[in-house]
């Protein structure tokens, strides 16, 4: 018998190849009372193979094979907040550190539910942590295989909208909830005249006995669609279609059916696992709203931040991500915002561009500061007050904005555009100096 070696394999037999181990790395930062470096490894351990003792069949080749790995660990200044309720520990010894953890993929594979299990599971309860927040995440290749990611982006967004260039301008339909559907398309129809590119749902309208989603798909459709014969250029109008999720797909095809261009989901309202059902029935461009997104992210000492979470949002497949606008009514600082415009722009795996969605306090004195900080007008804009509450009507809170941004992008300081646009002018009197 002729004996064969590792370097050298049997005629007609092929050489075994391991397969490449593929990570997720996940960025953490924690605050502790315990030793920095063990700390880590709880936390590690906790969310890979391991439990509060070493069990029999915890091997090390167990744990070499499926264990989370502390990926680096660096000390940072501590911020002073409060700790987290039940954190234990002697507050005098607590520091804090930017923690990376690198978790196996073959622990959960390339499945968004599964992933939040690992790196977002049990370890906000740990007591030993005083602080623990996700705030990035690094992701292989085999989640984009698995998951689309947006069917529309930037460019379908615009093709549908008719709106090649420029900022794309929207709204949201105000007063939030009250208005009877033929009230509606009324207001419509004087935003689809003044040349708007989008209109949406408040998060708050979903399908309530005053003005169910059918009936407002009645009103404002036929709305639309004159508007389109007689100018080429329909609307899009975001039907915030949120429901139970064995509702979606009906709610998604009840509008595609009339002719709607865009559906509404409130993605922490459905899930990530839900935006993902709805991405894979959906035939036009999904338009995904944030609401309760601070209650995981407001805390510096707890959550996601929007860097991680915008990422499996838009694996899941939304075509639009609302990131907050500067000078916003929230809680988020400019600085907050502008790097999660950035995030949502960054490329992700070869997919499609998502749209940046700006809202919260914008109106048309914002442009050209928002567009000196991001430098691009794939943006969608949306000023709810900053429209409806113009002092000529919303025809003339468009027009405001739309001169505003096209101000902004033709270099020009912002007194240019407030002498050259009535329109603007008037919103200044309403809503204060612009920012420059």
């Amino acid at each position: 018998m002729t004996e064969t070696t590792a370097a050298e394999p049997a005629a007609g037999r092929r050489a075994s190849v391991a397969p490449p181990v593929e990570h997720v790395l996940a960025t953490y930062e924690i605050e502790t009372s315990l030793d920095l470096q063990h700390a880590a490894e709880v936390l590690a351990g906790e969310q890979s193979t391991g439990t509060f003792i070493r069990v029999a069949r915890e091997s090390d080749d167990v744990r070499a094979r499926f264990a989370a790995q502390v990926e680096s660990l660096e000390e940072l200044p501590l911020t002073g907040a409060s700790p987290l309720p039940g954190s234990v520990g002697d507050p005098a010894k607590r520091r804090r550190a930017r923690l990376q953890l690198r978790f196996p993929l073959s622990n959960f594979g390339p499945s968004l539910p599964n992933l939040q299990a690992a790196v977002a599971g049990n370890l906000f309860e740990i007591k030993e942590l005083a602080a623990i927040k996700l705030v990035d995440l690094d992701l292989p290749a085999a989640f984009a295989e698995r998951y689309p990611g947006p069917g529309f982006g930037v460019e379908g967004t615009r093709r549908l909208m008719s709106r090649p260039s420029g900022a794309m301008i929207g709204t949201i339909v105000k007063p939030s909830i009250g208005l009877s559907p033929e009230e509606l398309a009324e207001v419509v129809g004087e935003l689809a005249a003044a040349g708007i590119d989008f209109i949406k749902d408040d998060e708050l309208q979903g399908n309530g006995p005053s003005a169910p989603l059918e009936a407002r798909v009645k009103a404002v459709m036929p709305v639309l669609e004159r508007h389109a014969d007689r100018t080429g250029v329909k609307p899009m109008y975001a039907f915030n279609i949120s429901d139970d999720l064995d509702r979606l797909e009906r709610n998604h095809d009840l509008v595609v059916e009339a002719g709607g261009t865009c559906v509404m989901a409130c993605i922490n309202l459905i899930g990530i696992a839900g935006v993902e059902f709805l991405r894979r029935r959906a035939t036009v461009p999904i338009h995904g709203h944030r609401a309760m997104f601070g209650a995981i992210s407001r805390s510096e000492q707890l959550g996601f931040s929007f860097r991680a979470w915008q990422k499996l949002v838009r694996l899941a497949g939304v075509d639009h991500l609302h990131t907050n606008g500067i000078s916003n009514k929230f809680y988020e600082s400019d600085a907050q915002v502008l790097d999660s415009i950035d995030a949502v722009r960054e490329p992700l795996l070869g997919q499609r561009p998502t749209v940046p969605v700006l809202s919260s306090g914008q109106w048309a004195g914002l442009a050209h500061a928002t567009y000196a900080a991001t430098r691009t007008t794939d943006l969608l804009v949306l000023a709810g007050g900053g429209i409806h509450g113009h002092p000529d009507g919303p025809g003339a809170g468009v027009a405001a904005m739309r001169e505003a941004w096209a101000s902004a992008e033709r270099g020009e300081p912002v007194e240019a555009a407030l002498a050259a646009s009535p329109a603007f002018r008037r919103a200044a009197e309403v809503f204060g100096a612009p920012r420059a």
